[in-house]
């Protein structure tokens, strides 16, 4: 099998795999107790927070780590939100992009059913939002929740680049903007950590260790010192951070070995990666007719191509690629698995059916790319030959 999905999940680092080993003995007492054992573990967990804060550009005492992603994001949101509430407005005002990652949109979901009132961002064609719109949001936004300071909405969430067409966002000038206007910002980097640099200017910051090569089950969430925020949570006794619970101290090690290894590969995996991708993006309109290409050619994450062939159904063409030895994915990027259309092929204003996302983990060949666009044509051939165009989705 030929496993092309690493932006759900990056196969384990060797790096992170010897250092969640080694930790699984180290690293198992309790590391709030004052005996040995537990000062070890406490150690290693301290150490863990100081690395991944060195890769993300923090203070470690900025930095925590959660039970994922998806909880570093809710974290951050309702966090945030419930620290600058500001009665007796209408509510607070949260601005976002339209193709965030499902876990920010259902927060602010959540937020706008306890009365924050939202605004959320279009993007073009390549799925990027326009700057200078989305800080002409921010103004709008504060005149929704009717606040009497007009000082702006009180977060704006926009993610570093798209996990599922892999368009590079324009958080750093969209991070000034919010300084401008004294809106905290959110910055979702969970596509892009050890990938990119991160973009500075953020407020807040959240990635998850599975889409580095780290273990699942380890997020992590970035607070800026000076950003206003209260856990939304009831409280701990343990350790006084922002996340309740017993940390996982080995995983916590692993991410930080996984994060720190593929950040120090990131220039040269990126080089074989984008010329990986660029192969996949030039020959897919060739082989296979009534194709489409999405997302900014140039200004991309370099490991992911999202296509959709046309009078094919999504799910049917994953399914016989995975007959043929490739893992892929189709639908969003976060939602796949509900037979939903993609809400960020939607918010782009192209076709949401018959896509695929191939995403190429950091040792992929070139003759494994090769081998799939040899197969590929195939495949679509004969699901076109099987079914009515009219009628597929």
């Amino acid at each position: 099998m030929a496993y092309l999905d690493a932006a759900s999940s990056e196969p384990l680092h060797p790096a992170a795999r010897a250092a969640l080993l080694t930790a699984l003995d180290d690293g198992w007492a309790d590391p709030a107790r004052l005996h040995g054992d537990g000062r070890r573990a406490r150690l290693l967990l301290d150490q863990a927070r100081q690395r991944v804060a060195a890769v993300l550009r923090c203070r470690a005492d900025e930095l925590s780590f959660t039970g994922s992603g998806t909880q570093a994001v809710h974290l951050a949101v309702l966090g945030t939100v419930a620290a600058r509430r500001r009665p007796p407005t209408a509510g607070p005002a949260v601005v976002a992009s339209a193709v965030e990652h499902s876990s920010v949109l259902h927060a602010i979901e959540q937020c706008e059913r306890d009365g924050a009132q939202a605004t959320i961002v279009g993007v073009d064609r390549q799925g990027r939002v326009d700057p200078a719109e989305f800080a002409a949001a921010l103004p709008r936004a504060a005149a929704a929740a009717r606040a009497p300071e007009r000082r702006g909405a009180v977060l704006a969430c926009l993610q570093s680049a798209n996990p599922e067409v892999g368009t590079i966002q324009p958080a750093a000038e969209v991070a000034g903007a919010c300084r401008y206007a004294s809106v905290p910002l959110l910055v979702d980097a969970a596509a892009s950590a050890g990938r990119l640099p991160i973009p500075g200017g953020w407020s807040l910051l959240t990635a998850s260790a599975h889409k580095w090569g780290g273990p699942a089950g380890i997020g992590v969430l970035a607070v800026r010192k000076g950003t206003r925020w209260r856990s939304p949570l009831p409280a701990d006794d343990r350790e006084g951070r922002r996340v309740p619970g017993y940390p996982n101290v080995p995983g916590a090690l692993a991410a930080a070995a996984g994060l720190e290894a593929l950040d120090s590969e990131r220039l040269t995996r990126e080089t074989a990666l984008r010329a990986l991708t660029d192969r996949i993006r030039d020959r897919i309109p060739h082989v296979v007719p009534d194709t489409v290409v999405y997302g900014d050619p140039v200004r991309r994450l370099p490991h992911i191509v999202t296509f959709s062939c046309l009078y094919v159904n999504g799910e049917a063409l994953v399914t016989e690629l995975d007959r043929a030895g490739f893992c892929v994915s189709s639908g969003s990027a976060c939602t796949a698995d509900t037979l939903r259309p993609s809400h960020v092929l939607e918010a782009m204003g192209v076709v949401t059916h018959g896509n695929v996302r191939v995403s190429l983990p950091r040792a992929t060949t070139a003759d494994t790319i090769e081998r799939f666009l040899a197969a590929l044509p195939g495949i679509v051939a004969k699901l076109r030959g099987s079914a009515d165009p009219a009628v597929s989705a």
